[in-house]
């Protein structure tokens, strides 16, 4: 085997992101992102990046330094560094504290039925969906939250006045910025345990599909709808023994880890052979 040049990586690597880029790139264009206005955003990552991830120990990483590293005009990162927002959109927050909320009610025994599953809650008292809402977060009134989930989709109010989930995860029917949120979150993890791999920064993450082709519309529907059972019981067995093991762990100097385990399905048709 030939052994692996810097240019035969560079040409790898090329291949590989100039092919996940394309389903970006569709959305980008579906909601009228053009190249300008995806390039300029490009800049601000990279010169993010460079500040984050590739930093000289007790010095200051410089405008010249992080256009050595990037590419990015010196002027440009001064402009950027100026207009660097101050924190996450209202939307983020919003997307992750409902995140939050259905990991608790999913994983929470005490917000748990008999089969393990999340139970209706009734709207105030003891286990209940506001003091749900008010052991994540004070900040925000169970009210506002009930009202967002119900816009989503995400919970119903029966006749009897109880608060329903309507899904095992957090997975809005509705609502653009919630699924954008996701999208950002959901994909970046996937792409740092690729990242991860690929650069041997450690032990391997577990990152694995399966791919079969020449199958039909019928055999799809059975397979998806198996993925999707079974995906969903791990999901679900992995967010309760997460939560034990929060609660164990919250108080401890060490507790500083995140992780996030996701599954995900595709299909598509067969591009004709010429």
């Amino acid at each position: 085997m030939t052994p692996t040049t810097e240019k035969n990586r560079a040409t790898a690597m090329m291949n590989a992101v100039q092919r996940l880029l394309q389903p970006l790139v569709r959305l980008l264009i579906i909601h009228a992102i053009t190249l300008p206005v995806f390039h300029e955003l490009l800049k601000r990552v990279y010169m993010d990046v460079a500040e984050k991830y590739f930093p000289i120990a007790g010095k200051r990483q410089t405008d010249s330094r992080i256009h050595l590293l990037t590419g990015v005009h010196r002027k440009d990162i001064r402009r950027l560094r100026e207009e660097r927002d101050t924190g996450p959109l209202r939307s983020e927050k919003s997307s992750s504290l409902g995140a939050l909320l259905v990991s608790r009610w999913t994983g929470d025994p005490r917000f748990l039925d008999s089969r393990g599953l999340p139970r209706p809650l009734p709207r105030t008292g003891a286990f209940s969906f506001n003091s749900l809402v008010e052991e994540v977060n004070t900040n925000i009134r169970p009210r506002a939250v009930l009202d967002e989930w119900l816009r989503l989709g995400v919970a119903e109010v029966d006749s009897e006045g109880m608060v329903r989930l309507n899904t095992a995860a957090f997975v809005p029917e509705s609502g653009f910025d919630e699924k954008c949120f996701f999208l950002g979150e959901n994909v970046r993890a996937h792409l740092e345990a690729c990242v991860h791999n690929l650069q041997q920064e450690g032990p391997p993450e577990p990152e694995r599909n399966v791919f079969y082709d020449r199958l039909t519309e019928k055999s799809l529907d059975e397979l998806r709808e198996m993925a999707a059972a079974e995906g969903m019981r791990v999901l679900q067995m992995l967010n309760r023994r997460a939560f034990e093991l929060q609660q164990q762990d919250k108080k401890a100097p060490q507790a500083k880890q995140q992780m996030r385990f996701g599954f995900y399905w595709h299909q598509e048709q067969e591009e004709d052979e010429t």
